[in-house]
């Protein structure tokens, strides 16, 4: 039972420095792909780990609880990886091939709603928060008049990919 112990913890270290190392470690496996290309994800470090760690914990609780011994704690312990691999792989893999928008562009500031975060003086440059793709954007902004700090404006127009034209939004 101590060795299927050991091969569950070894996959959650693994697993654990998969996200630590983000990457870095992947290049271990990168010449071991059989056919370069078809099996490409297949032996990566989470699909590594899940089949290590569901292989070790599976088998571990099959001996304690049935007592059949090793070898019917790896038949079990086998295709329970296997199968957590798979899922691993599966599930790497449709986020990978997620294509779901376009990068946002210059254009899609216009319209957008932030608010100033330094004083913009009349004609010169402040600074204002914007949300662009629901992610918040500091930009340098320019505004006709003076806007103070914590109004919320409306970006008119884009200057460059770092400033706008802001205006005041009126209530």
């Amino acid at each position: 039972m101590a060795w299927f112990l050991g091969l569950g913890i070894a996959g959650v270290v693994l697993l654990a420095l998969s996200f630590v190392l983000d990457g870095v470690l992947e290049g271990l496996l990168d010449g071991v792909a059989v056919l370069d290309g078809v099996v490409d994800g297949l032996l990566s470090l989470p699909v590594l780990a899940g089949f290590l760690s569901m292989l070790g914990f599976s088998g571990a609780i099959v001996m304690e609880a049935t007592g059949l011994g090793a070898v019917g704690a790896a038949v079990i312990g086998v295709p329970a990886g296997v199968l957590t691999g798979w899922f691993a792989y599966s599930l790497s893999r449709a986020l990978m091939r997620d294509s779901s928008g376009a990068a946002p562009r210059d254009d899609d500031l216009i319209g957008a709603s932030g608010s100033v975060v330094t004083a913009i003086p009349a004609d010169g440059y402040g600074e204002v928060l914007v949300h662009l793709a629901g992610q918040p954007v500091k930009l340098s902004a320019k505004s006709s008049i003076a806007v103070a700090r914590g109004a919320e404006v409306w970006v008119e127009q884009t200057l460059s990919q770092s400033a706008v034209s802001v205006r005041p939004v009126e209530r």
